[in-house]
């Protein structure tokens, strides 16, 4: 999979930055190369908020990769789901749904309704995972990978400082040059609500240097710290999930 969007849409983490090395590959390679990894790839232009590729070429029959468009929710997604039937029946979906409109609803669902916040519906699912969404409706972001990071994805910003975000380290390494690491495991992004753990919400993150496997020092990737962060302590709310009443909206947070 990829996906570039710009920092209106999806504001990259300046962490992920690395000022010695930033890729500066246009579009038009950067899905040129895309398709030399991937033959016969779908491209999709969102207008001025990015792109986004998609290719079943070469998968893994156990993780596939799937691609949907439902109301202009569009959905990269990478892996297996194990609880399909649950999640089925949670969102009243029909016994044909797949994993790419489960996600799709799921995020639908926080969208909409906002009866419970992102790290709750992530929760809910069993499997390995990665996913990418972009809502055009309203032009904002969503995208997770599972708590063991069994499914490989990797973001970074490139020269323009548009967020890149890739399967494939050569297509990260040639948009981003060293400026990209892996997508933390357990964790998902908002355009609204920015980088977090949703297994620890309320906990602040640190950024910690990344070295690919060549021994270069690339960005940043993240994690949880055991000190809640400052508005809970000034609130007294302990971690955990927060207890809210039926009113409570959370769709302003994706």
């Amino acid at each position: 999979m990829l996906a570039v969007f710009n920092k209106e849409v999806a504001k990259c983490p300046e962490e992920l930055k690395n000022a010695e090395s930033l890729g500066n590959v246009k579009e038009d390679a950067l899905i040129q190369q895309f398709s030399s990894v991937h033959p016969n790839a779908l491209s999709v232009h969102l207008g001025d908020s990015g792109f986004i590729a998609f290719s079943s070429d070469k998968q893994n029959p156990l993780l596939p990769r799937l691609f949907a468009v439902v109301d202009d929710i569009f959905c990269l997604f990478h892996g297996h789901i194990e609880n399909i039937p649950s999640l089925k029946q949670l969102y009243g979906l029909t016994k044909t749904a797949n994993e790419v409109s489960i996600i799709i609803e799921a995020y639908r669902s926080l969208r909409d309704r906002g009866s419970s916040p992102a790290d709750h519906a992530l929760r809910n699912i069993e499997g390995k995972f990665a996913f990418v969404i972009y809502d055009s409706s309203i032009k904002t972001t969503f995208f997770s990978v599972d708590t063991d990071g069994s499914v490989p994805l990797f973001w970074g910003t490139d020269s323009e400082d548009h967020l890149v975000l890739s399967d494939i380290p050569e297509v990260m390494q040639n948009a981003c040059g060293r400026s990209f690491a892996p997508f933390p495991k357990g964790f998902f992004f908002t355009s609204a609500g920015g980088l977090k753990s949703y297994e620890h919400p309320r906990k602040v993150l640190k950024a910690v240097p990344w070295v690919d496997s060549s021994g270069q020092a690339c960005g940043s990737t993240f994690m949880v710290t055991e000190e809640s962060n400052k508005e809970n302590k000034q609130l007294g709310i302990k971690s955990g999930m927060p207890r809210v009443g039926s009113d409570a909206d959370w769709s302003k947070k994706i």
